[in-house]
């Protein structure tokens, strides 16, 4: 059983990252908390769902024009400062929104207005932040690090919905707000007992030629670049929260209830996988676990569009759900043990980016997909397509499949495609 469980040692080991899970796991919970609150709140003021999905778009756009941005901010300054203002930032907004609903505000704009600026702002402090596990965990706690930090987030996709529910019904949405503004304490404390976090080699001024440079070290890295479109192959091809609406109407029910359930059961995933991730944090070949994973939550979506049973349903978006947190977890030990630090704050940033827009992408296709066809044909098309995906880049990316078979490749050494990894890893040491 001890094999099985989430290692814990990385909480054991480093008090630095101990306080940084612990404020990034509450800080996470009150984000989700704040998530919950602003669509709720646009849906009382509006009635429409055509302005609550606008929220999406007020958060997307800013990350992606930002997260490149930050990245290069990232390999030019100090990391731990750079958060610590981000950071700050972040808390300001999240008392303005507190202060918008004790104040009765009844306009929407303010709402899109305070949620475009908290994207910006995360969109530079979230690839900052990712830098610090990789400084403060060697290299063989590093996945076990990366694993605790996904368990937390699943565990706040879970609970702070919910915890939102209950204490707006009892308090209105500003009790979410103003919760959320306390947690930024916490992820704040952690960041700032942290060590100063500057660039280790050489640091690049920022700017367009420095992403610039980010984005040909990961197209020409090819560990890098196969477990980046692995995410993209999963998302962008075989996203399903969009289709489940239709999906729920089609074949069971179409109860709020039902729906409620579907949605949740990728997290139930997610949760079970991080807690019995032992034997995941332990693996060698992680890149054939890696496409392993994708090949499962494609698997499973497209079993999802032939299955009329409820139980099934939720058992395959529950399978879906602990691949895919097991593919990020595997991805991200992956890219941070590949680059050099100078390359580390652009890199992130890119998968940062990748890992926030894939999403949305995804559902925008699934459900256009779904609209023109049915439910089923969308998610049968998407997980196969997902699965074929995988398998080519097994193909074109040898370097990525046999990742962990020998020896790790040094960070920021770009193995030959055609041969096998070699060479010495240094050691290496994502909340809100």
């Amino acid at each position: 059983m001890r094999n099985l469980i989430v290692d814990v040692t990385p909480l054991k080991a480093e008090a630095s990252f101990r306080r940084l899970w612990v404020g990034g796991a509450l800080s996470s919970l009150g984000s989700r908390m704040t998530t919950f609150a602003v669509v709720l709140q646009v849906y009382q003021i509006t009635g429409s769902s055509a302005a609550v999905g606008a929220v999406g778009l007020a958060t997307l756009v800013p990350t992606l024009v930002m997260g490149l941005i930050g990245g290069s901010l990232a390999d030019a300054v100090d990391r731990r400062k750079l958060v610590l203002v981000t950071g700050s930032s972040m808390a300001v907004v999240s008392l303005l929104f507190a202060a918008q609903a004790l104040a009765g505000n009844e306009n929407v704009w303010p709402l899109y207005v305070l949620t475009t600026v908290q994207s910006l702002l995360f969109a530079v402090d979230g690839p900052a932040r990712r830098t610090f596990v990789p400084r403060l965990l060697p290299k063989d706690l590093l996945p076990a690090g990366l694993t605790l930090q996904m368990l937390a987030f699943h565990a706040s996709v879970l609970l702070g919905p919910s915890l939102g529910g209950v204490l707006a019904a009892a308090g209105g949405v500003k009790i979410c707000y103003i919760i959320d503004a306390l947690t930024f304490f916490a992820a704040l404390y952690g960041v700032f007992r942290l060590p100063p976090m500057r660039v280790e080699g050489t640091s690049s001024p920022p700017g367009i030629r420095s992403i610039w440079e980010g984005l040909r070290y990961v197209g020409h890295n090819k560990i890098v670049a196969g477990a980046m479109l692995s995410d993209l192959s999963a998302t962008v091809l075989a996203m399903p929260f969009a289709i489940l609406p239709a999906l729920n109407d089609a074949r069971f029910g179409g109860s709020p209830t039902t729906l409620g359930l579907l949605n949740a059961a990728p997290a139930v995933g997610g949760v079970l996988a991080m807690t019995l991730s032992g034997p995941v944090g332990g693996a060698t070949r992680k890149g054939t676990w890696l496409l392993g994973a994708g090949a499962v939550w494609g698997t499973a979506l497209a079993c999802l569009g032939l299955t009329g049973h409820l139980w099934l349903a939720l058992t395959l978006l529950i399978v879906a759900g602990a691949a895919d947190s097991t593919a990020v977890v595997l991805r991200g030990s992956i890219v941070q043990m590949s680059i050099p630090d100078e390359f580390r704050g652009r890199t992130t940033s890119v998968d940062f980016v990748v890992g926030s827009g894939g999403p949305h992408l995804g559902n925008f296709r699934g459900g256009m997909v779904a609209s023109a066809t049915t439910p089923s044909v969308s998610l049968l098309t998407g997980g196969l397509s997902s699965i074929a995906a995988i398998a080519l880049i097994a193909l074109c990316f040898p370097a990525l499949r046999r990742y962990g078979t020998s020896a790790d490749p040094a960070p920021g050494s770009d193995p030959d495609p055609g041969q096998p990894s070699n060479g010495e890893n240094v050691s290496v040491g994502d909340p809100k």
